[in-house]
């Protein structure tokens, strides 16, 4: 059997040979308690196969189902399939309500083809109100599945006049689907984000929003049963091809890619860079590679944003998500929809948030260093990076800050201290993919910064020197709190070499130095 990677439509999938984790008892739980659905989550995680799914069943492609838990459920129910009208959002090439309006009564005319419907209006919303009593009229009671429905808006994220243009437009298009309620059996949206002012939210008051709903938490992703019972054959040819053992494996596994949490109980894998690393025989960082959120990227550089580790552990409002609109989003809706944070722990009325795994750390950091801070070589600058710390010379990173330093407009960082110093050098170690773990806890103190790798420990402290004069005192007082705090005590019986250092920011020629 083969990965479908790339691969989103349900019938293709189960025609081909290829590995498929069933999700079908899921869908057919929808269908049985409900009618009007909304359901968030990030990219690359399986919401269009979804959709493409839900489009089998009402078809009664009964056959497509054999083998699966909704085999006798779709048998039972869809005997006589239902006419459906299927969108998949566009990507904007012309950022423009009217590049959109046109794009959409393109979708329009070709339904309206298919379904043999007639329709003169060349006004949007009223051909859209046509296709549909079109529809009904000639075959009855008729589906709405729409994909990405907020794509055309994060598109435009960073105009906020284009993208409320966008979202006026959207508003109009959706706001046909309440008023021909009474026409509709079914209705699904997804997407990634939730702006309640689209239309949707704000007229489509009876879509139930299931995103964060327990019931539905594992809707979409692979929970670690169906990691290891779907992709058993998988997994051990990786554990062969890389040398680890299978343990080992599910280890790596679980560290790069687990720990998505959409309803504070339950956790799932990323499903594309599961399949990646199962196709590469390679642990690596598939999902930003894939193509980066851009509107997170774009939002975050219009906001000023330049540090992500505050956003790691963030407790925030239980309704963080829903309030907000495009013009006034906090950055932590914005990371929590793009699928950077998720959740650790829901409390009584409010959310601790924070960044999943390994691969989604590298990947704000990536984020960070190319559209943040303008790092254009930080991809060239991993090699060295390794190449230095696995010969246990920090002294050959601190000369790659250094230089990545220089190429940061100072005007666009003006509040530069200690901690945004550490931050960006942090950044720079996960971007290269090294594990970098700040802030670690002794029984004496806190060290600032903590990297184990097979030959070295490294622990460092960063201290600020106000003047260049200032700089070999602030050492000495770095190398006696290393000391004193015994920062070191934990790992006084590894084999590794330990590697203790005191990094000195010196504010006046805005560089490091040990």
């Amino acid at each position: 059997m083969e990965l479908s990677i790339g691969i989103s439509d349900f019938a293709q999938i189960r025609q081909g040979n290829f590995y498929y984790v069933d999700k079908t008892s899921y869908l057919e739980n929808l269908i049985e308690i409900g009618r009007r659905y909304f359901l968030s989550r990030p990219r690359r995680f399986g919401k269009s196969l979804t959709i493409s799914t839900l489009e089998s069943m009402f078809a009664g492609q009964k056959d497509l189902f054999k083998g699966l838990a909704a085999e006798k459920f779709v048998e039972r129910y869809f005997s006589k399939p239902f006419p459906i009208i299927s969108f998949s959002m566009p990507k904007l090439r012309k950022k423009t309500p009217e590049f959109l309006e046109a794009l959409l009564h393109g979708q329009i005319t070709r339904l309206a083809k298919y379904f043999n419907i007639e329709i003169e209006d060349k006004i949007l919303e009223i051909r859209f109100a046509a296709l549909i009593e079109g529809i009904y009229n000639k075959y009855g009671h008729l589906v709405v599945l729409i994909d990405e429905y907020d794509r055309p808006i994060l598109d435009c994220i960073e105009n906020q006049a284009i993208a409320m243009d966008i979202r006026n437009t959207l508003q109009s298009f959706y706001t046909v689907l309440k008023d021909l309620d009474k026409y509709i059996y079914f209705l699904m949206l997804t997407g990634i984000s939730k702006f309640s002012k689209t239309g949707v939210f704000s007229s489509l008051n009876n879509l139930l929003d299931i995103s964060m709903t327990e019931n539905f938490g594992n809707i979409v992703g692979y929970s670690q049963e169906e990691l290891e019972t779907v992709f058993f054959e998988k997994i051990n040819i990786t554990c062969k091809k890389i040398g680890l053992s299978y343990d080992n494996v599910l280890d790596e596994l679980k560290k790069y890619y687990d720990g998505f949490c959409f309803d504070g109980k339950n956790k799932v894998y990323n499903p594309f860079s599961v399949m990646q690393c199962l196709f590469n025989n390679k642990f690596s960082n598939y999902w930003y590679d894939s193509g980066s959120s851009s509107f997170i990227a774009n939002y975050m550089k219009i906001n000023h944003i330049d540090d992500p580790e505050t956003y790691d552990h963030i407790e925030v409002p239980d309704n963080f998500m829903q309030v907000h609109e495009i013009e006034d989003s906090s950055p932590e809706s914005f990371l929590y929809q793009g699928g950077y944070l998720t959740i650790e722990k829901i409390c009584e009325n409010s959310i601790i948030l924070k960044y999943p795994n390994y691969e989604i750390k590298h990947s704000i950091n990536n984020m960070y260093l190319y559209s943040i801070y303008k790092i254009k070589t930080y991809n060239m600058l991993a090699k060295n990076i390794w190449m230095h710390l696995n010969n246990g010379s920090i002294e050959g990173v601190v000369d790659i800050y250094n230089s990545a330093l220089s190429s940061i407009p100072y005007d666009d960082f003006p509040n530069r201290d200690e901690y945004w110093y550490r931050s960006l050098f942090v950044m720079l170690l996960r971007g290269a993919g090294v594990v970098a773990q700040a802030e670690i806890h002794t029984n004496h103190g806190r060290s600032d910064l903590l990297i184990l790798l097979t030959k070295y420990i490294f622990i460092l402290e960063f201290k600020c020197a106000k003047k260049s004069s200032d700089i070999n005192n602030v050492r000495l007082l770095g190398k006696k709190q290393i000391e004193e705090k015994n920062y070191a005590e934990g790992y006084k019986f590894d084999s590794r070499k330990l590697v203790a250092k005191v990094l000195v920011v010196d504010l006046e020629k805005r560089s490091i130095t040990l």
